[in-house]
Parts: C-alpha cells; sequence; structure tokens
C-alpha cells in the first residue's frame, strides 16, 4: 500500500511531457499538413504500374489500386476524364498514368488523381488505337475533302522529329540532295516516352504560328507499338488536323500505321520517303523545264513556218492576188477614159474653134469696115453742126438738107463734105 502510494506521488509529482508552449496538432490538421506537402512535391507525374481492384462506381467514376512488385498506389479518376478514355481498364492491364498525388482527409490515405492513362501492353494498346480511330473517323478527321494538297516546289519546309535520330539525318541528306538551297525548319521533339505527345502537338502549333512554311514532316523512325505511341495520341490527331500547313506524316516503317498517317494531308511510309515525296529532284525540275523550252521553241517554230506558208499562200493565190488585178483593171479603165477624155476634148475643142472661126467669118462679115472695103460708106452729121442729129449715122436721105455738113467715113478714111442738093427718090 506504501508502495503504491510512493508510486503514486511520484507520478503525480513527475512533469508534463508536453513541452512549454509546444502545440497539440488535430488528427485533421496532421491531415491537412501531409496533404499539403503531398500535392505540393508530386504534381503532374507520371506513375507505371498494373491495375487491380477496378471498380467503376454507379457515379460514373472510377477506383482501382496500381502496383507493382514492392508497393501500392490508390487510384481514382473521374467521370468527366473516364469518359475520354478509349479503352476499358482491368486488372491486371498495365498502365501508364499521368496525375497527382493527393490525401482523402477522411480516411487519411494518400492516392493519385489520375488526369490520363494509357495502356502499357501491345494487346491493350491495339484495342486503344481502334477505338480513337473509329472515333476521329467518325468526326470527319479522315475525310479527303479536309485534306490540303501539297505545294509543287516547296521554298521552306519544316520537320518536327527528334534531333538525334536517324530519320533527320536521312531526311536532311535526302533534301539537301535533291534540291540544295532548302530552308529546312527543325523544331526538335521527344518522340516516344511521357510527354512526347504534347511536344510534338505544341510543335505543330508553333510552326503555324509562325506561319512562313510551305510544308510540315511529322514522323520518326520505326519501332514497337509502344515506341510510336506519341502518334496515336488524340492531341496529335487535332493537332495536324488543325493545322494550316499541310502536313506529311512519316511515322516508321512501311507496315507501320498510325492514327497520325489517317489525318495527315499525306502518309510517307518513312522517313526517306517523306523526304522524297515532298521535293522533286533538282536535276529532274532542270532537265523538265529544259524539255519545256526545248518544246516551247519547237512548236513556236513550227507555229511560225505554218503562218509563213500560209502567208505564202495567201501571197499566191487568187483572192489575195485579185486586188491587184482590180487596180491593175481600174488603171488600164482610167487610162482608158483619160484618153476618150482627151480625145472627147480634143473633139469639143475643134468643134467650138470651127464655130468660132465660122462666127467670126461672119461677124466679119457684117463688119461695118469690110462693108465699106466693098465701096460703101457711111455718112454721119458733122460734130459741129447745131443740129440734134450731129455726129450721127444718117439712114436716109431724108435726113439731110442743102448745105448740111456731113462726114463721110470710107474703109480708109473720114471726108468732110457740104450737101449742096439733095435729090430724093421715090
Amino acid at each position: 500500500m506504501d508502495l503504491f502510494e510512493v508510486e503514486d506521488g511520484a507520478a503525480s509529482t513527475s512533469e508534463n511531457p508536453l513541452k512549454k508552449g509546444s502545440h497539440v496538432l488535430t488528427v485533421t490538421e496532421i491531415t491537412r499538413r501531409i496533404k499539403g506537402v503531398l500535392e505540393m512535391g508530386f504534381s503532374e507525374v507520371w506513375v507505371e504500374g498494373e491495375i487491380s481492384n477496378f471498380k467503376q462506381h454507379s457515379s460514373g467514376h472510377w477506383y482501382f489500386t496500381l502496383k507493382d512488385e514492392g508497393a501500392q498506389l490508390s487510384a481514382v479518376m473521374w467521370r468527366s476524364r473516364a469518359a475520354q478514355v478509349l479503352f476499358r481498364p482491368t486488372d491486371g492491364m498495365k498502365v501508364l498514368l499521368r496525375g497527382n498525388i493527393t490525401v482523402y482527409e477522411p480516411r487519411g490515405n494518400y492516392q493519385i488523381d489520375c488526369l490520363q492513362i494509357q495502356p502499357l501492353g501491345a494487346g491493350e494498346l491495339q484495342l486503344a488505337f481502334e477505338r480513337l480511330k473509329k472515333k476521329l473517323q467518325a468526326e470527319g478527321l479522315f475525310d479527303g475533302e479536309h485534306k490540303k494538297p501539297l505545294p509543287l516546289y516547296p521554298e521552306r519546309i519544316g520537320i518536327v522529329t527528334s534531333p538525334t535520330g536517324a530519320a533527320i539525318r536521312d531526311m536532311l541528306n535526302i533534301l539537301t540532295r535533291r534540291f540544295p538551297g532548302l530552308d529546312i525548319i527543325l523544331v526538335p521533339v521527344k518522340v516516344q516516352g511521357i510527354g512526347a505527345a504534347e511536344e510534338i502537338a505544341e510543335a505543330i502549333h508553333s510552326l503555324n504560328d509562325y506561319g512562313n512554311v510551305d510544308v510540315m514532316i511529322v514522323g520518326r523512325g520505326g519501332g514497337s507499338l509502344e515506341d510510336l505511341w506519341a502518334f496515336n495520341e488524340e492531341i496529335v490527331a487535332r493537332a495536324i488536323y488543325d493545322s494550316a500547313i499541310p502536313v506529311i506524316s512519316a511515322v516508321g516503317h512501311e507496315i507501320d500505321f498510325s492514327i497520325a498517317d489517317f489525318v495527315a494531308d499525306l502518309r510517307a511510309p518513312t522517313p526517306s520517303a517523306a523526304a522524297e515525296l515532298v521535293v522533286r529532284d533538282r536535276a529532274e525540275v532542270l532537265e523538265t523545264l529544259r524539255n519545256f523550252c526545248y518544246t516551247m521553241q519547237q512548236h513556236v517554230s513550227a507555229i511560225i513556218n505554218s503562218k509563213k506558208e500560209r502567208v505564202h499562200y495567201l501571197r499566191e493565190s487568187h483572192s489575195f492576188n485579185k486586188p491587184v488585178d482590180l487596180l491593175r483593171q481600174r488603171s488600164q479603165r482610167v487610162d482608158e477614159m483619160e484618153h476618150w477624155l482627151l480625145q472627147t476634148i480634143s473633139h469639143v475643142v475643134s468643134l467650138s474653134h470651127h464655130r468660132s472661126e465660122s462666127l467670126m467669118k461672119r461677124v466679119h462679115s457684117l463688119n461695118p469696115q469690110a462693108v465699106l472695103k466693098r465701096g460703101y460708106a457711111i455718112v454721119r452729121k458733122a460734130e459741129h453742126s447745131a443740129d440734134s442729129d450731129k455726129g450721127k449715122v444718117i439712114p436716109s436721105v431724108k435726113r439731110l438738107s442743102a448745105h448740111d455738113d456731113v462726114q463721110i467715113e470710107f474703109h480708109d478714111g473720114v471726108a468732110q463734105s457740104v450737101i449742096t442738093n439733095v435729090v430724093k427718090g421715090g
């Protein structure tokens, strides 16, 4: 009893285990602190694992566990994101997912809030491929009416691929050999693994924003389905579809097909084939130009010769020479008319001359001077006569009286006379 009391007393007199000034945390507070640390430190992480305990709640949310050989992690994918997934997760399926680490406070459990999930197994990848292909085809992303023609002679080519792979070396060798002097813009991206699809899509958008590009090659060399998966992502398909620049998809080998191949304006079986398709061989172009020049020269020469022959034929033809004949006939007719006119004028002049001579003879015969030469004379009253008939011709003897002064005009002169007697006839 005493021992109990001593022990009880010792217990009652022992120090408080909490240090002075210490703060006691509640379960909620410690959980929230852990939540803040985890969510700040594990944002947008990629996690690989195997699915187990997969359940789809009636709300449409997915709940499952992601595990590997050493640990397991609770996972949740909300209905809005789950509806975009093109395959159905099942237990035992290996997946790669992207998400944020969060803490479910009521239970104090940490979990990953899935933003994106994709299968890792070949079977699951093929299933996802077919589902995305069917979805995009139904939306019309593969329709031929959306395909843009490639430029015949591009001057600037954009390439979206890995800067270290064999594909870029092959394309550059072919492009510079086939058409030296091309401007080539390389946008380096990852072509497989985490974040590759996002980089490829962003590179396509960047080239479109730059704008000064004639055609674009998007691709990579060969690999497994998992290696090529970035080109089967929806984000890449939609970036290609939205591109204003014509896109050539060159993914893998000839037997490999990707979603990018179906959306692109042209599919090339390999990156090297894409370089062959995007630009013509410079030597072939020059030879084609030479052939065009030769053909044009021959064609123009043939046209000129044909026109020369036509002109010669027309010049020698009756139709062409008829105007000359007509002109000659008209000229001859003018000569004839001129001759006729001269003859007519000469005849008219001659007649006029004869008529004039005849009239002159008649006038001459009526000339008083001519009459006077035949012995006749003209008697006038003298100018100094006081008579009113002075200077006038005396037509009758009745107009004369004795002692009148008269002038007698002969053909060769005038004589003054005085009338001494007037004998009037019966």
